[in-house]
């Protein structure tokens, strides 16, 4: 394989590993959450942030795990054939469905940036010449010059009501190194067709 396809696959695999390693500990940040919930409700009056709390926190360690769970191969497999056969048939095979895995990501991830621009406040089709105009404002004025591009941040529909956009933002980051870390694999399955190893 070529050189620059082999720094990208350690370099992808590299921050996916370091993502995936931090994105572990955030089932301690839930189960935290969830134990003063539960003390919360016994002893105190109920906390009304836990319960959307958890589930944000859910998606975060779902979503930003997931990478380094395709790197490690640790999805789930339907094994009654794939298990047999050999590995140059399983590459051709991971190398063809990790096309329809890339397919599903992107539109996932452009529905992700629809949604994330909703969320502050662009209610056009256009969500990626918004996200420009935002970082250009950005860049050239600063929060003032963002705050004239952002709209009316959209808030959860509950009695805590916490901002939508943070949670959607780490939906977007999370599909894009999804979608990285599926390029990665489709490199390694073409190289071992190849009889190669990366």
């Amino acid at each position: 394989m070529p050189r620059p396809l082999r720094v990208f696959v350690r370099i992808v695999e590299g921050f996916n590993r370091f993502v995936g390693r931090i994105a572990m500990y955030l089932i301690f940040v839930l189960i935290g959450i969830l134990l003063w919930s539960s003390i919360s409700k016994a002893v105190f009056v109920p906390s009304l942030w836990t319960l959307e709390m958890a589930q944000f926190t859910m998606v975060a360690y779902y979503i930003i795990g997931g990478p380094y769970s395709i790197q490690l191969g640790s999805n789930v497999r339907m094994d009654l054939f794939y298990g047999g056969w050999s590995d140059r048939q399983k590459a051709w095979f991971d190398a063809f469905t990790v096309l329809f895995l890339m397919f599903f990501l992107v539109t996932m991830f452009i529905g992700g940036v629809s949604s994330t621009a909703y969320s502050l406040g662009h209610y056009g089709t256009e969500p990626f010449a918004f996200f420009k105009d935002l970082f250009v404002g950005f860049v050239t004025g600063g929060m003032t010059g963002a705050e004239e591009v952002l709209g009316r941040l959209e808030r959860s529909p509950t009695a805590w009501r916490p901002y939508l956009w943070p949670i959607k933002a780490v939906i977007c980051i999370g599909l894009i190194l999804m979608i990285l870390q599926a390029l990665v694999e489709l490199v390694k399955d073409i190289a071992r067709i190849r009889g190669e190893e990366i």
